[in-house]
């Protein structure tokens, strides 16, 4: 990090890595603590020691809230708003959080925390819920899968739209004084309605190919997340454009015509090497 800093002499950095999938967190929590956590302190030193100047920018995340979502009856969680961390991700992720504010406070560097809830794209993992149904019902609707497999469907998330929650961690470094900003949509929607709505969009009925397995039902499960992001459009002239059905249009449609590329002749191998499932195609890609 110090070679790093010195070579690029920034003057912003956006610290986005993390192992940040809430369900591998309980079955890696001494990796989670170390990747998600420590990592935060020693880019921080890094740059009170080679780069004061730099402005950065810690992604922090709604999962820092964990119970309290559900102590306060599901109503929408703004920067006062208590964190109850409901698992090892969590907890390292507010580990970070803190650490942010010591080095902002102590050492003076412009240090901000983005406490950003869910935010997805066709980019996110396949591990992830909404990419894990989008590509699942592209599959389906083009023949080459014939069920989903899911945890909790009634657990409750505020979904946004990964481009514009990039653009609001940009605006927290443009201002003239760090602070902390919760980034949000202010809506929650269940496992169960992003799947309605995903099967929906390519006219099929969700209930004949989803299938819940205990498999993906974790140790903790925050029931209901959703953000109020008014501090953010107040200071940073930020809010949503996306919502909750045309996320997830954007997502489904997306889905349909990579799989469709795919029927077509497309050889192309995209998310295969980190996944089993899709190591078909992979194998297919290599033999082109």
């Amino acid at each position: 990090m110090v070679e790093a800093l010195k070579i690029s002499e920034p003057d912003e950095v956006y610290h986005l890595a993390a192992q940040s999938f809430v369900e591998a967190s309980f079955e890696a929590p001494v990796a989670t603590g170390d990747i998600t956590g420590l990592a935060t302190t020693r880019i921080l030193e890094a740059i009170r020691q080679v780069r004061p100047d730099a402005k950065f920018y810690n992604a922090a995340t709604s999962e820092m809230f964990g119970k309290t979502g559900l102590l306060n009856g599901g109503k929408p969680l703004n920067e006062s708003d208590v964190f109850m961390p409901m698992s090892p991700y969590a907890v390292a992720k507010l580990y970070g959080y803190w650490i942010t504010k010591i080095y902002r406070e102590g050492y003076k560097i412009f240090a901000v925390n983005g406490i950003l809830f869910n935010h997805e794209s066709p980019l996110r993992g396949l591990e992830f819920v909404t990419r894990k149904v989008a590509n699942g019902v592209a599959k389906i609707k083009l023949g080459l899968s014939e069920e989903i497999r899911l945890g909790n469907l009634d657990a409750k998330r505020d979904w946004g739209y990964a481009p514009e929650y990039v653009e609001s961690m940009w605006l927290m470094l443009q201002q003239e004084q760090p602070d902390d900003y919760v980034i949000a949509t202010g809506e929650a929607h269940s496992v169960r309605e992003l799947v309605e709505k995903a099967f929906e969009i390519v006219g099929l009925s969700w209930e004949d190919y989803v299938k819940v397995d205990k498999r993906f039902m974790r140790p903790l499960d925050v029931p209901c997340l959703v953000g109020d992001s008014s501090k953010a459009e107040r200071t940073l002239g930020w809010r949503p454009r996306v919502k909750f059905d045309k996320l997830v249009e954007i997502m489904v449609k997306e889905e349909v015509d990579r799989w469709s590329r795919w029927l077509n002749g497309e050889r192309f191998p995209w998310d295969a090497p980190n996944y089993p499932s899709e190591n078909k195609i992979l194998t297919r890609a290599l033999r082109m």
